[in-house]
């Protein structure tokens, strides 16, 4: 069965970074776009960003843009969010999502705070 697994998230200072990772299994990964998701207390659900299958369009929020990169490796079936310049306000619980299924990861905590 497919699965996505979330990993790389913690505390971390503002004007920090980090990697994120989602591991994917149960489907040919290559084949589909795979998605970042993140929800903070109390928000809805919201796009991060998203990566065309062989990784050459994406696509951000405007509230990461040109501090968020997506990236995949599909000789690893993973999928990336490298995070840089974080601010308290991307404080979330981050998901990957592979959109055209509909499945979730677990998602993992990322917050940001002093």
């Amino acid at each position: 069965q497919v699965q996505l697994v979330e990993s790389g998230g913690g505390l971390v200072q503002p004007g920090g970074s980090l990697r994120l990772s989602c591991a994917a299994s149960g489907f040919t990964f290559s084949l589909y776009a795979m998605s970042w998701y993140r929800q903070a207390p109390g928000k809805e659900r919201e796009l991060v960003a998203g990566i065309s299958s062989f990784g050459g369009s994406t696509n951000y929020a405007d509230s990461v843009k040109g501090r968020f990169t997506i990236s995949r490796d599909n000789r690893k079936n993973t999928v990336y969010l490298q995070m840089s310049s974080l601010k308290p306000a991307d404080t979330a619980v981050y998901y990957c999502k592979e959109p055209k299924g509909g499945y979730w990861g677990q998602g993992t905590q990322v917050t940001v705070s002093s």
